[in-house]
């Protein structure tokens, strides 16, 4: 029998904002998208019938089972370009329809660690990039310390045990498929089954998402991972409003298409007033600190902090009035501090209305980045194609 040796591929392991990554340039992959896929699972250690992805570089959740790749840009006022895979742990399965705005932080360095940007010699350099699943621009301002990327310092991000350089994030306007509500409204009616009509705010912000009242299915958007994800009940009516939400967005036709091939997007959100609560490092968030509870799933689970593209929906539905957010908090606001599962987060959104609907003009937050490893992943020469061998 003959035994394909393995292949060695250029990547980098980066964290971004709470989520970590594998880092790879276009150039070093296959261009046809079925055989890099194939190759990115077996990178990831994916499907994992066991949902650890032991025999590769995922750890076996949503926040750990990613990609990135990034390539040279041709648009015009763009630095790069950035797309973002959010690789299923238990199925053969990469969903490219959303971004991830944690791993955003990590692009930028990722592009001057790699030659496509070079550093430039002051303080900070801007990176534009352009995110090429849901077609935005996103500016990124990296910190420098003579001429190299700074990646230790002194800024937290609750989620994250150890402090680094903060690296600050403006993602510029809305989503380019399509409005910032695709119904055309703030707030809708859904008709779920099993759940029964329940009020949701649908939007493009960041991601795709869906924003509903935790009071609906009797939560306080205080919970902890361990509160949701062994509720299998809960799990399945949160997915059954997603997928519904999926369809009235005009994303997939059915809920069941949503739930087998678009599991990372919409995103969907429940939010409460302000309450205190301890975080899942023992830390107590007080209500005091806090304008509003917000919790999110990502590919079926509940998140362990807040998904950066999660944060940029909710600083948008905020700004605007009628939203499911926004009545929670009383009324439109610029800004605000959530509270998530691992702490807070204060962020800001800059819309207006026009007359073709609300637009978003700018959603900026910091995050951190750091590189974890750089050099090569091995994969068996049975599933790497040739033109990486």
């Amino acid at each position: 029998m003959s035994i394909a040796p393995q292949i060695a591929i250029n990547a980098t392991y980066m964290r971004g904002g709470t989520s970590k990554g594998v880092f790879f340039l276009e150039d070093d992959l296959p261009r046809e998208p079925q055989l890099r896929d194939a190759l990115l699972l077996r990178v990831l250690g994916s499907p994992d019938r066991y949902s650890q992805q032991i025999d590769g570089m995922g750890g076996g959740s949503s926040s750990t089972s990613k990609v990135v790749i990034l390539r040279k840009s041709t648009r015009p006022g763009c630095d790069v370009d950035y797309l973002f895979g959010q690789v299923a742990v238990d199925k053969p399965l990469i969903d490219w329809s959303g971004n991830c705005g944690n791993l955003s932080a990590a692009v930028g360095p990722f592009a001057i660690f790699s030659g496509l940007v070079p550093p430039g010699s002051g303080s900070h350099a801007t990176i534009r990039i352009w995110q090429r699943n849901i077609e935005q621009v996103i500016v990124s301002r990296v910190p420098l310390v003579s001429g190299q990327v700074q990646e230790t310092g002194d800024f937290h991000l609750d989620g994250v045990t150890f402090a680094a350089a903060e690296i600050e994030l403006d993602f510029i306007g809305g989503a380019g498929t399509g409005s910032l509500f695709p119904t055309g409204r703030v707030l809708d009616n859904l008709d779920v089954p099993g759940v029964g009509l329940i009020e949701a705010t649908l939007l493009t912000a960041g991601n795709p998402a869906v924003f509903i009242d935790a009071s609906v299915l009797g939560l306080h958007a205080t919970e902890l991972q361990k509160d949701v994800n062994s509720n299998t009940q809960l799990l399945a009516k949160l997915e059954q409003i997603r997928a519904q939400a999926a369809v009235a967005m005009g994303m997939v036709e059915t809920t069941e298409q949503a739930s087998a091939h678009m599991p990372s997007t919409p995103k969907i959100a429940f939010f409460a007033a302000p309450q205190s609560y301890t975080a899942s490092d023992g830390a107590h968030v007080l209500a005091s600190s806090v304008d509003i509870c917000a919790r999110i799933l990502s590919m079926g689970k509940l998140h362990h902090a807040m998904t950066g593209t999660g944060a940029i929906g909710i600083a948008v539905a905020a700004a605007i009035a009628d939203t499911v957010v926004s009545r929670i908090l009383g009324g439109p606001v610029q800004s605000l501090t959530f509270g998530h599962p691992s702490g807070s987060l204060r962020v800001g959104a800059s819309t207006r209305k026009t007359a073709d609907g609300w637009q978003l003009d700018c959603v900026s937050m910091s995050r951190s980045a750091r590189r974890l490893m750089t050099g090569q992943v091995w994969v068996p020469g049975d599933v790497a194609p040739a033109q990486v061998r």
